[in-house]
């Protein structure tokens, strides 16, 4: 009889790990979240961080506004965040792997060989083109932020983890906490808010006019980008990233799409993206 129970209770164990395991379950889960979705994610924790921030703190997220000095004629803002000490600009990037770079250098470095443009680079534009509706908002009152996942290992250059300095790199997980202690570190240095609810309220709302939501627009604003960046790619010796997913690819990879225009249409893709076309 206790041979007979060992049995049934060993084939029941069996079963159970194979098919009703939570923890397995929950393993595959986040092994298959399919690429094209990995940003949408990234987007929906840092909007979570943002929801921390106290309500008088104003904040706008994939806001599109002219920008005369652009290729395209736009710039695109991941997110704005307007306070009583200062405006924050940030530019979110959903890389995977250990990312190298200071301040002075144009080009950073993914995994120590794939080349990215340097993102405070990227970010000075977008706070050009919020300066230009915004004529009160002076650089010194603008802080650039650049938020990564935590895929991601920061080798970069020590003043930009400082919380003193107006341009910071922090993961998406830290948002809130390193705009509380930036807040806290310029209200030592200010007698009095530099904003007023009023005044924030007002830049909220010339942020907002001048949002551009036109779908047409918008859609041709990124495709104009696309078009920039193969160009770019083509005329040089850098790898590219894949069209679909993102991911960095080598440069045999960027040479085989580009040599195959009648399969890839001058875009390119990674080997798992290849086999789709």
């Amino acid at each position: 009889m206790v041979s007979i129970i060992s049995k049934l209770l060993g084939i029941f164990s069996k079963k159970f790990n194979a098919t009703d395991s939570p923890e397995v379950d929950c393993k595959q889960d986040k092994n298959n979240v399919p690429p094209t979705r990995i940003g949408d994610l990234g987007e929906y924790k840092i909007n979570i961080q943002l929801d921390q921030l106290p309500k008088k703190y104003r904040y706008l997220s994939d806001i599109m506004i002219p920008n005369p000095i652009s290729i395209t004629g736009f710039s695109q803002i991941d997110h704005i965040i307007i306070s009583p000490y200062a405006i924050f600009v940030i530019e979110t990037k959903n890389y995977t792997g250990t990312i190298y770079g200071s301040r002075d250098k144009d080009k950073w470095l993914i995994n120590g060989k794939f080349p990215m443009v340097n993102p405070f680079n990227q970010n000075f534009g977008h706070i050009k083109a919020v300066q230009s509706l915004l004529s009160n908002a002076n650089v010194s009152n603008i802080v650039s932020m650049v938020s990564f996942s935590r895929r991601c290992i920061f080798k970069v250059d020590l003043n930009l983890r400082k919380i003193q300095s107006n341009e910071l790199i922090v993961y998406d997980t830290e948002l809130s906490d390193f705009i509380t202690r930036k807040q806290n570190v310029l209200r030592l240095l200010f007698n009095a808010p530099i904003y007023t609810e009023e005044k924030i309220q007002q830049m909220y709302d010339i942020l907002s006019r001048n949002n551009i939501t036109d779908k047409e627009i918008r859609e041709q604003h990124i495709k104009n980008i696309k078009m920039n960046r193969k160009e770019s790619e083509s005329k040089s010796n850098f790898p590219a990233s894949c069209e679909n997913c993102g991911k960095m690819v080598s440069d045999k990879v960027r040479r085989y799409c580009l040599a195959n225009k009648e399969r890839f249409k001058g875009s390119i893709y990674c080997f798992e993206h290849q086999r789709e076309i």
